[in-house]
């Protein structure tokens, strides 16, 4: 019977030009993995990333705004350890209602796609207290 397995990608979109900073943020500051990808026109400046078993594709826009409603919600292993690079780096942390078992992070990256930060609530419990 057919039925679909899985997700392999998230694709998001970033203004045309933004590889460097997409590099710097995912890749440097997250340590996400970046990847190689077919080069063709229809692929030119995009970039992407290994994100657990899924990939994230960022890819140039001309006319590109950041949305209002999209997420990107990543569970990570040492909560306190993002947050201080991340605001060490200039980017500016808030806090979203806790999901069971959760504390979210939330900040965007140099474009104004908002970014969720998910740890494990005994991990981070000392960010709220």
């Amino acid at each position: 019977m057919a039925h679909i397995v899985g997700i392999d990608h998230l694709q998001m979109a970033m203004p045309a030009g933004g590889e460097f900073l997409a590099r710097k943020f995912y890749g440097t500051l997250l340590g996400l993995p970046e990847l190689g990808k077919a080069i063709s026109p229809a692929t030119g400046g995009t970039v992407h990333f290994q994100c657990g078993s899924l990939q994230l594709h960022l890819i140039p826009d001309a006319g590109f705004r950041a949305g209002k409603k999209n997420c990107l919600a990543l569970m990570v292993h040492d909560l306190v350890y993002y947050l201080a690079v991340l605001t060490t780096s200039g980017y500016a942390i808030t806090f979203a209602p806790a999901a069971p078992g959760h504390i979210r992070a939330v900040t965007t990256d140099p474009f104004g796609n908002r970014i969720e930060l998910m740890g494990r609530h005994a991990e981070a419990i000392s960010l709220i207290q």
